[in-house]
């Protein structure tokens, strides 16, 4: 079973700093794509930023040059480092995996979509 656990949320002045994780099992971690999404009440949840197997980072318009993601292979730990905080970015923050498939020559297939979700932290940012 798949499991994405994260922690770290938490209230914070604007200007201030944030570093959520996220501990992965049951996963083939640093095989494929993870990332961080976030949804505010009454709006869409959308995607703060992701991380692909051979380094490439994706970065939300509204995050961009604020906040960093980064990954610990040994311990199975997804990191989003959070830097300047805005009271715009309060909502609840998910870490997120595609979905994969594992053949019986061990090679790992992963997916378009994403399909695992872990159960959310608040981020509050006050003025």
């Amino acid at each position: 079973q798949v499991q994405l656990v994260e922690s770290g949320g938490g209230s914070v002045q604007a200007g201030g700093s944030l570093k959520l994780s996220c501990t992965v099992s049951g996963y083939v971690f640093g095989s494929c794509e993870m990332g961080w999404f976030r949804q505010a009440p009454g709006q869409e949840r959308e995607l703060v930023s992701s991380a692909s197997p051979n380094g490439t980072e994706r970065y939300g318009d509204s995050v961009k040059g604020r906040f960093t993601i980064a990954q610990d292979n040994t311990r199975n730990t997804l990191y989003l480092q959070m830097n300047n905080l805005k009271p715009e970015d309060t909502a609840v923050y998910y870490c997120a995996a595609v979905g994969f498939d594992v053949h019986i020559s061990t090679k790992v297939f992963c997916g378009e979509n994403w399909r695992y979700w872990g159960q959310g932290t608040q981020v509050t940012v006050s003025s």
